[in-house]
């Protein structure tokens, strides 16, 4: 659902929530018409108020039980919380059965039950009912619908029926289908351009930070979210995406400094509080970290998406504060999670090899890579955390035998070279090093960068890694 950001902005509106606001802190019921009601919702819902959005639907519910909006409002509701009967329940409040929301609604209950086709179906069927003067629209606004519900594929196939729109909503639409559909940098292209004309919209800023984030360019990321920031200090979105950023680029610090301003505002996100736990491991703060954590997991539903992954960063913090068994515990609350289950075998083993307790790390990792089915990036992994637990002699002797498998078994695996670089230069194995440092940059130059980089000076190109390093090992000779 797009946030009209210009309407949100004018006079008019603002006039309107005054009018409200002040009539409803007299204790008095202001009389406005549902969609009024419904503007007035969407801006306090935009803006992280969610009570008093409800009470704003609530009230115009009492005043017009069969308008329209505020039902289509609370059936989305319903819907988030994937309670479709009430979402049903709503719609079938509804009295006027030719109000295009009201079909809007009917495909939304559909999309979200999962049934694309038959949303598909009857969105066609019903388009065939629009006045060719309001097609475009039409056209828009069921992309929009496929949009909301991540089938970005769909909302392209309905994009492609418009023609001769150079429209700025046309042009935000298809930015953000192309962003839903991976193509990144076309996105960035066209943000770019809807900021030409409007370099004072939050949303597009933001939007740009997010296409930039998903194109792993975290310094352009930061900076449009800056831009956002500078419009709006207390914009949620932008604080919170510079906080991405800079933790993308390990300034845990700083970004740690945005999550509290951001939690200042949503107090009860638990990705931020996690994001904020995250940090402050980071920063070395173990026990200052446990409390965002724990404030995490209260905020973490059963079906939280975010559940593992919290119980995870609490297990490296009280790994970290050498309390394995604590730490175990946390990890085995994720057996019974939708999630990556080798995973947490190589985290289980990189944290009992943390604490000494070799032989149960041995077991934790062997049960892992059976698991996978030898799969190259569960050995890496068992292979880095024997570098990161100090075993630097035993993760070289593996590496040996790991790159004898990928040639034999798996020769376009890219990944590993670096790390095996960084284990022989720690090593005193010079030549070596170079010949892995080679390999590194012309197989995985990301890998390269994101492990070695620290060798060299800020902006070196990886390609240049091999020469710089060749020079300065025989000016040591």
């Amino acid at each position: 659902m797009q946030f009209d950001e210009a309407y949100f902005k004018s006079d008019e509106f603002q006039e309107l929530l005054d009018s409200y606001e002040t009539a409803v802190d007299s204790g008095s019921q202001p009389f406005l018409d549902a969609d009024d009601l419904v503007d007035i919702a969407d801006f306090y819902n935009y803006h992280g108020d969610y009570d008093k959005a409800t009470e704003a639907i609530d009230y115009a519910l009492r005043l017009y039980p069969r308008a329209t909006l505020p039902n289509v409002f609370k059936a989305r509701e319903a819907l988030m919380r994937n309670n479709f009967k009430t979402a049903r329940d709503y719609a079938n409040q509804i009295e006027h059965r030719d109000d295009p929301d009201f079909h809007y609604l009917h495909a939304e209950i559909l999309l979200a039950e999962g049934n694309i086709d038959q949303a598909d179906q009857y969105l066609h069927a019903y388009g065939m009912t629009i006045d060719a003067e309001e097609y475009n629209d039409f056209i828009k606004d069921c992309a929009n619908l496929y949009i909301d519900y991540g089938i970005s594929d769909k909302a392209y196939e309905w994009m492609l029926q418009l023609q001769d729109d150079d429209s700025d909503d046309f042009k935000e639409l298809m930015a953000r289908t192309l962003f839903g559909l991976g193509k990144y940098k076309d996105s960035e292209r066209i943000f770019n351009e809807l900021i030409d004309s409007n370099p004072f919209s939050k949303y597009y800023w933001n939007a740009l930070a997010s296409a930039q984030y998903m194109d792993e360019d975290y310094a352009g990321s930061i900076a449009s979210s800056e831009y956002a920031i500078a419009i709006d200090p207390s914009d949620p979105d932008a604080l919170l995406s510079k906080a991405n950023g800079l933790m993308r680029l390990n300034n845990y610090e700083e970004a740690h400094d945005y999550l509290k301003r951001y939690l200042e505002i949503i107090p009860d996100d638990e990705y931020a509080l996690l994001s904020q736990g995250v940090c402050l491991v980071n920063q070395g703060l173990l026990q200052d970290a446990l409390t965002p954590l724990n404030s995490a997991l209260e905020k973490a539903g059963a079906a939280s998406p975010h559940l593992a992954q919290i119980y995870q960063e609490l297990a490296f913090c009280y790994s970290a504060m050498r309390q394995p068994q604590k730490a175990i515990e946390m990890l085995d609350k994720t057996k019974e999670l939708a999630c990556d289950h080798i995973d947490m075998l190589v985290i289980r083993g990189h944290i009992l090899l943390e604490n000494d307790l070799i032989e149960e790390a041995g077991r934790a990792f062997k049960q892992a890579i059976l698991q996978s089915g030898n799969t190259p990036s569960v050995l890496l992994r068992v292979i880095v955390s024997l570098y990161d637990n100090h075993y630097v002699s035993a993760c070289y002797l593996m590496f040996k035998k790991f790159f004898n498998f990928i040639r034999d078994y798996h020769e376009d695996y890219c990944d590993g070279y670096s790390y095996m670089a960084l284990c022989c230069h720690d090593l005193g194995k010079g030549e070596e090093f170079l010949k892995y440092l080679r390999l590194a940059a012309e197989k995985n130059p990301d890998e390269a960068r994101l492990v070695l980089g620290f060798m060299f000076p800020e902006g070196t190109e990886v390609k240049d890694y091999y020469d710089i390093m060749q020079y300065q090992l025989k000016k040591r000779e």
